[in-house]
């Protein structure tokens, strides 16, 4: 039977280690999250972050803009936030509207305030072997692997996806944990033999139940990124759990793995901002 990695139940010790620390700061961290528009994934998750954050004491900023907003408009509220010395992490939930690319607002926000990790001054930084601010999901699912004495160095790993919000953050993280790291896509050759050789797979793909129990080697350790909406209202992962949890030494649920410790992370790195 394999461990059941409990995402929920570690952000919850996670986050009451950063309210205690926060309630000996002479002022709380400030967190300010810019919304576009009115996409319902993007408010459940915009209104969880903040329950988290006034769950923790910080000091805890939402701004809402309308889904007609120019980019230059986007790009005001980001240096205004700048500029605001209560505020320490800046997070523009994405995606954005109307096409407009999100990667060009980021590259406003102050990397001192990118508590995403995604400006190109802190992914280059990570890239380098010198992280800063980290970006929330790699981070979470690296404290999710030490929660289970998982041994990086020297191991393989295999990620499946190659994006810039996680594929490529993930896959350098654990490079310089010292593991052998295949990033693995949608153009790879034989996708479940390469799988298959991994004793660390991580799969963040969007593709409901992709990957199958013929993909996972015996005692393999697997991480679901994944959250799938299937067409009866239910979620699920990436990693079909029912036929892949027999064979695995450890794996996280869908949902209740690696979203509240993403949540956790983004919280983590606001504490981490505020104490620069």
């Amino acid at each position: 039977m394999a461990t059941l990695i409990d995402g929920s139940a570690l952000a919850k010790s996670w986050n009451q280690a950063i309210a205690a620390e926060v309630r000996t700061m002479p002022r709380p961290p400030g967190l300010a999250v810019v919304l576009v528009g009115q996409d319902p994934a993007s408010q459940v998750y915009v209104k969880r972050k903040g329950q988290v954050a006034h769950r923790l004491g910080f000091h805890h900023l939402q701004i809402d803009l309308p889904e007609t907003a120019s980019l230059d408009e986007i790009v005001a509220t980001v240096r205004r936030l700048n500029d605001d010395p209560t505020i320490d992490g800046i997070l523009v939930q994405l995606p954005l509207p109307g096409g407009l690319d999100g990667r060009l607002v980021t590259e406003h926000i102050d990397p001192a305030k990118d508590v995403d990790g995604l400006t190109t001054a802190n992914v280059g930084a990570l890239a380098q072997g010198r992280p800063r601010l980290v970006p929330c999901t790699p981070a979470g699912v690296m404290r999710l692997l030490a929660s289970v004495d998982v041994r990086t160095e020297g191991a393989e790993a295999v990620v499946i996806g190659r994006s810039n919000l996680f594929g490529r953050p993930m896959a350098m993280l654990l490079e310089q944990a010292n593991a052998t790291v295949t990033i693995a896509h949608s153009r790879t050759r034989d996708l479940a033999t390469v799988v298959r050789r991994a004793e660390i797979v991580i799969a963040a793909v969007g593709r409901p139940r992709m990957v199958g129990a013929d993909w996972v080697r015996e005692g393999a350790v697997v991480i679901d990124v994944g959250m799938n909406r299937l067409a009866d209202g239910t979620l699920c992962g990436d990693v079909d759990f029912d036929a892949v949890e027999p064979r695995v030494r450890a794996i996280t649920p869908v949902p209740g793995g690696v979203g509240p410790t993403t949540i956790a992370m983004l919280m983590a790195n606001t504490l981490q901002a505020a104490r620069a």
